[in-house]
């Protein structure tokens, strides 16, 4: 069997979502997040006694409602609880690390008033490997389009912490922290590699900082 197979197999197949627009979560990637309602509350708990695992999804707008919720995208990602704290007010402060996107094959019974999926991760395997692929252009253009997008924004970057980290942590760190629409996020996630994600945030790059500042809602083609 190989570390893929290994590494597939302990992970679960049905666990609970946490259905939350505009928060993107990709693999080895970090995402902070502050837990009130008391539903999460719940999904939270139970995600701590049973491996410390639950996915991020975006809704989908173009879907309508169901009796659980919004309709959701089909692809998310898997995470695990990496940090936690609870504040004197009663929230959870979390973070969330990206383990392996998945694709919801059907929705399952609720429990405790938070949702459920039953997925397939084997699709996505290449995830677990972690990212040691190169960009697919010299670095300097990123950073190019990186400082254009930043001006239009009128953003201060700190070039020290972005010159430090590797390729793919930069490309990780870039399409979950800039302010893209929720389609822009859901084609980042979707792109097939990192070779293709990195193509397509270097073109919503360029076309934030030039067709009307961040969140204009075109998306490049990603895979």
């Amino acid at each position: 069997m190989t570390d893929d197979a290994q590494r597939l197999d302990s992970l679960p197949e049905e666990f609970p979502v946490f259905p939350l627009g505009g928060a993107l979560l990709l693999p080895q990637g970090r995402l902070p997040l502050n837990i009130f309602e008391p539903r999460y509350l719940a999904m939270v708990e139970d995600a701590l006694g049973e491996g410390r695992y639950f996915g991020m999804v975006q809704p989908d707008k173009r879907l309508l409602p169901g009796e659980n919720g919004p309709g959701l995208f089909r692809t998310g990602c898997l995470g695990r609880i990496s940090s936690f704290e609870e504040t004197d007010d009663g929230r959870y402060l979390i973070t969330l690390t990206g383990v392996i996107r998945f694709t919801i094959a059907e929705e399952i019974e609720a429990r405790r008033g938070y949702r459920r999926v039953r997925a397939g991760l084997a699709g996505f395997a290449a995830d677990l490997r972690g990212g040691d692929e190169a960009l697919p252009f010299p670095r300097q253009l990123l950073l190019d389009a990186l400082a254009r997008y930043f001006a239009a924004a009128s953003v201060e970057a700190n070039w020290e912490a972005i010159g430090e980290m590797s390729d793919p942590a930069l490309v990780t760190s870039l399409c979950m922290a800039c302010p893209f629409t929720n389609e822009e996020k859901q084609a980042l996630l979707e792109a097939r590699d990192l070779t293709r994600r990195a193509e397509a945030l270097r073109a919503l790059l360029e076309i934030d900082s030039f067709d009307g500042g961040p969140g204009n809602g075109k998306i490049p083609k990603a895979s």
